[in-house]
């Protein structure tokens, strides 16, 4: 399975800018012939608070592009967005997979909003994992801050072999990106795939990105720069059954 990692510079709160970048990384991953195209968490609009300016609903004008960039593509996409509910009141920190047909087949809701940056106030939490289905492996989803708590990823590790990790993680923690990505590999024996945003955000935050990609034993696959860039990496979800089978590490786990 070959994965595009979209590494981006997110205009600030600009979803029109940010969908011109969707676009144009959606094109050079078909060109590539990546089964896959993976976007940073609310890659339309970066980190910010002010969802009445940038949350849309699930048939959104953003929805709606990316539906129709995976279809004329010929992959699947998978990217963060602000959902609003339709009852108009709740957003959450959303990643929806659109598949090869445009079908929007899976939706996660960011577990664990950052509350050192009032998210946990302007989007409604999520409350389960989610696993889907991508060219026949099973596969799931956290957003950013989800990366520091394990359990995420424990409940459902024997029910996958693929975990994408979106993100706006900033330059001064990147040191904790890296070591977290690793970790939840290794200890999950699944590849982990994370993608992350480069730029400054126009609340000042800096994002170096560093996508990082490793497979079930915690090698290194792939690696981003500190720059926008289309990250190539292609994993064999076998590996990971091999793995578990010589070292049946999840299994002794349970009581």
């Amino acid at each position: 399975m070959l994965i595009g990692i979209g590494q981006i510079d997110i205009a600030w709160e600009d979803p029109p800018g940010n969908r011109e970048t969707a676009e144009r990384l959606s094109n050079r991953a078909a060109e590539k012939s990546c089964d896959l195209l993976v976007l940073p968490e609310l890659f339309t609009s970066g980190f910010s608070m002010t969802t009445e300016k940038f949350a849309e609903a699930p048939d959104g004008p953003t929805p709606a592009l990316l539906s129709s960039l995976a279809q004329r593509s010929n992959l699947a996409i998978l990217a963060g967005l602000a959902i609003r509910d339709r009852d108009q009141k709740a957003v959450t920190n959303s990643a929806v997979l659109f598949d090869r047909d445009g079908k929007s087949s899976a939706r996660f809701n960011k577990l664990h909003p950052f509350s050192p940056s009032g998210e946990d106030v302007h989007y409604k939490k999520g409350d389960a994992p989610v696993t889907f289905e991508i060219c026949g492996t099973r596969a799931s989803a956290v957003i950013c801050y989800d990366l520091r708590f394990p359990e995420a990823f424990r409940t459902v590790a024997s029910k996958f072999s693929i975990f994408f990790v979106l993100s706006n993680w900033p330059s001064a923690r990147a040191a904790h990106w890296e070591a977290l990505l690793k970790a939840r590999a290794i200890e999950n024996q699944a590849f982990v795939v994370g993608v992350n945003r480069v730029g400054t955000a126009g609340n000042g935050v800096s994002y170096s990105g560093g996508s990082l990609a490793f497979n079930p034993w915690g090698d290194e696959l792939a690696r981003g720069g500190t720059t926008e860039e289309l990250l190539l990496v292609d994993i064999d979800p076998a590996e990971v059954e091999a793995t578990r089978r010589q070292y049946p590490f999840l299994r002794d786990s349970q009581p």
